[in-house]
Formats: C-alpha cells, sequence, structure tokens
C-alpha cells in the first residue's frame, strides 16, 4: 500500500510498541461508520474538540476501535478527522489511537483489487459494497488515505484494558502479543495475494465469541496471552448482542463477569444512538451520549 505522510516530531508518537500506561484522562469510541455529525457532537461534548473540530483535550488519551467507514454519510470525512486529531493531540502532549477495523480491510481489498479484477470476479468490491460500502467515499479517498488506513494496528494495550476491534478469537490466531499481532495485520494488508485478503476476511467477520457458552474460558487465555485484566471491543452493536434489535443503547455493556465491555453503540444504524466513553483502571468513568446528556459515576 502507499505510505501516509508522517506526522513529524512529537511529544507522544502514536507508532508501536501499542502497550501503553493507563492516561489520566481515556477515552474510547466504539463503530463510528460515517456518522460524521454524531462523532463531532459527541467530542465536542467530551471536551476533547472545540466547535471547529479541532483538538482541546490537552494530554486526554483518545482511542477509536475502528469502522470508521461505510453505512453512514461521510466515511472519508470521519477518518480524515481522526488523521487530523492524531496530528493536532501529539503536538500538545495528548494522544489519539486509532485501530483497525473489519470495514477498513474490506475497503482496501475492494480499492486494491479493483484494478487488477475490473469484472470483480474475486468479489471483493461487491463484498465491501453489499455491506455498506459507500462509493462516495471510495471517490474522495486519497493515496494518502490509504496508507494511513493500511497502517492502523490491530490491537492496543492501555494500563489493565486490553482494545481490540473484534468480539473474536482471531487475534489469539495471530500471534501471542500485541506487537506480534500487529506485524502479521500488516503484513496481510501489504500483500497482494487474494486468498490472504480473502481469509482475512472471513476471519475479522466473527463475532460475540466471549458471549458464547465457551466465553469464558477464551477470554481467560486472551487476557493470559495479551497481558490484560480487561477486554474492550466494538465491532458487535450492544442492542445485537442484547438481542433487542433496533432499541437505542444508552451506554456501554459490561458482560461476562464485567471482564468485557463493548462499545458498540450502533450510532449509524439508529438515529438516537451514539456514545463515547471514558475509562479508568476500574472500569467505565464517564459516559457521554447522543443526545447530549453525560452520566458520570
Amino acid at each position: 500500500m502507499i505510505s501516509s505522510p508522517g506526522n513529524g516530531p512529537a511529544p507522544r508518537p502514536s507508532a508501536p510498541p501499542n502497550i501503553l500506561p493507563m492516561s489520566e484522562t481515556l477515552w474510547v469510541v466504539g463503530d463510528i461508520h460515517g456518522a460524521l455529525g454524531k462523532l463531532k457532537l459527541l467530542l465536542l461534548r467530551a471536551g476533547l474538540t472545540d466547535f471547529d473540530g479541532s483538538w482541546r483535550g490537552g494530554e486526554a488519551h483518545l482511542v477509536f476501535l475502528g469502522d470508521y467507514l461505510d453505512r453512514g454519510e461521510d466515511g472519508a470525512g470521519v477518518m480524515r478527522l481522526v488523521r487530523t486529531l492524531q496530528r493536532q493531540a501529539t503536538l500538545v502532549g495528548g494522544r489519539v489511537d486509532a485501530l483497525l477495523g473489519n470495514h477498513e480491510v474490506m475497503f482496501l481489498a475492494a480499492m486494491l483489487f479493483r484494478q487488477k479484477d475490473p469484472r470483480d470476479d474475486l468479489g471483493f468490491y461487491e463484498y465491501w459494497h453489499s455491506n455498506g460500502g459507500q462509493p462516495r467515499d471510495m471517490a474522495r479517498i486519497e493515496p494518502g488515505d490509504l496508507g494511513w488506513l493500511s497502517e492502523r494496528p490491530a490491537m492496543l494495550r492501555v494500563g489493565p484494558w486490553l482494545m481490540q476491534h473484534a468480539d473474536s478469537a482471531m487475534y489469539l490466531k495471530l500471534g501471542r502479543s500485541v506487537p506480534e499481532v500487529n506485524a502479521k495485520v500488516a503484513a496481510k494488508l501489504a500483500s497482494s495475494d487474494p486468498k490472504v485478503w480473502q481469509e482475512f476476511l472471513s476471519a475479522f467477520a466473527a463475532r460475540m465469541a466471549f458471549a458464547s457458552p465457551e466465553g469464558g474460558p477464551l477470554i481467560r487465555r486472551v487476557m493470559d496471552t495479551f497481558g490484560s485484566e480487561r477486554v474492550v471491543h466494538g465491532h458487535t452493536p450492544i442492542n445485537l448482542l442484547l438481542g433487542s434489535q433496533g432499541e437505542e443503547p444508552g451506554a456501554p455493556l459490561p458482560y461476562a463477569g464485567r471482564q468485557c465491555l463493548d462499545i458498540d453503540s450502533a450510532m449509524a444504524y439508529i438515529p438516537g444512538a451514539g456514545f463515547i466513553t471514558r475509562l479508568d483502571a476500574q472500569g467505565i468513568a464517564e459516559v457521554v451520549t447522543y443526545p447530549p446528556l453525560s452520566f458520570a459515576r
């Protein structure tokens, strides 16, 4: 993939290794899926940006768990806002991390193979489009955007929290440490072999592994392997995990003995849904919701 320009010197670089100490102020955002207007309002209400969408979070740490694109009105705009906040935060001692979601992999596959496979015999474009892919996002993409997407890490550990996009056993099959998983994912995204992409997309689509009858042992294995005490993820909308289709999840969902936290608010699917979550070492510290009501512990 094409590399994006570097962000220049920064007090707290956003490059690997992706194992970080617990920040005094740690915010996490789940699947955005192009819901740019909601994202801007949530960041503003959390005190992380100003009315122009510029960083004002100081030394706060903000983590996005992937799925910036597809479904909603402006996936390209979401991606560019995240990139801008990354640059701005580092200048004042803050940090913004952005993980890889499965929709980014769908989009990259559709982009990579559309010239090699113009009739889409491999099906990458159709797979992306049928899962909410927006041609207007593809039309607006730039080489730097592709480079940035292809450089997204798959996992991040912050203090006791293991952060990953999917509630899946996929990561265990990729490596025995956070850096190893991220290196394996980077190699897959650099491949031109369609079989590699097909297998990765299939594995990344899996969900709800931690809520299954085998979820308990799997979660313990994940935490032992990657050295964490809790897992926070998106990928599976909370209402789907609860079996309550169409309802607005107003807060993150701790489950599996509070070892897992689902923060996919379905903000692009449900008109009144959306939230951003502040975490501390013990759990949920604060939730800012859309419509903007704030709940503090």
